[in-house]
């Protein structure tokens, strides 16, 4: 348990909130432990949203299949992150999207609705809660935003820069390591994997970037 407080600590939803109040707030919040392989999906598109989920270790996707099958990746998330409150909030009837483990990974399930309602126990970190998920709400809006600016680029060359960049700009550095092997990333700014392994390349021979696998160097 005390690897699990350690990472929980450092989620956004339990900000401002100690430690020791820990235990009781996963008690109010009907939490458990649950393991998943690598591909396995954890939330699936139809499910009905009940439970949120905190990543105590490993990665997953949240993804968009159409009909043929078609993926486009909408986030990748890791250890400490929240995923699956938005809709458990909007009380839809079922999942847009589905949620698959991109390694082996563990998950605590939230009962995500037990934030937004009245605690029995009158917890007074309950408002604290409160606070939190509004805020992450707020983050995961601009995050979509951003994701928009980048996948409306008319050009491959042009998502690309775009995504580049504002991953430069947030980690206040030209050399930063992105999340995405190279399928994800072609899913996550939906577009083709061989075309945009084509692009990159060119990028590179043009001194615009460099890279090795995920890690990026954008140059002047």
């Amino acid at each position: 348990m005390k690897k699990y407080l350690e990472v929980l600590e450092r989620c956004s939803l339990f900000y401002n909130i100690s430690q020791n109040d820990l235990n009781s707030v996963l008690h109010c919040l009907s939490a458990k432990d649950k393991f998943y392989k690598k591909n396995d999906f954890i939330f699936s598109e139809e499910d009905t949203p009940v439970y949120a989920g905190i990543i105590i270790s490993g990665s997953v996707c949240v993804v968009k299949e159409d009909f043929w099958g078609n993926r486009a990746i909408l986030a990748k998330l890791g250890e400490g992150e929240l995923f699956g409150e938005v809709f458990s909030c909007a009380e839809v009837e079922s999942f847009p999207v589905s949620v698959v483990a991109t390694e082996d990974t563990e998950i605590i399930l939230i009962d995500c609705r037990k934030v937004t309602t009245t605690c029995s126990t009158a917890c007074v970190f309950h408002t604290q809660l409160i606070n939190n998920l509004i805020k992450i709400l707020a983050n995961k809006n601009i995050m979509m935003n951003q994701k928009i600016q980048h996948i409306v680029k008319r050009t491959t060359r042009e998502k690309l820069l775009s995504y580049l960049s504002e991953q430069a700009v947030r980690f206040k550095s030209d050399v930063f390591t992105i999340p995405f092997n190279r399928q994800e990333l072609a899913d996550y700014l939906s577009v083709d994997r061989s075309a945009m392994s084509k692009e990159l390349s060119k990028m590179k021979d043009e001194g615009i970037i460099e890279f090795n696998k995920n890690e990026f160097v954008l140059k002047e």
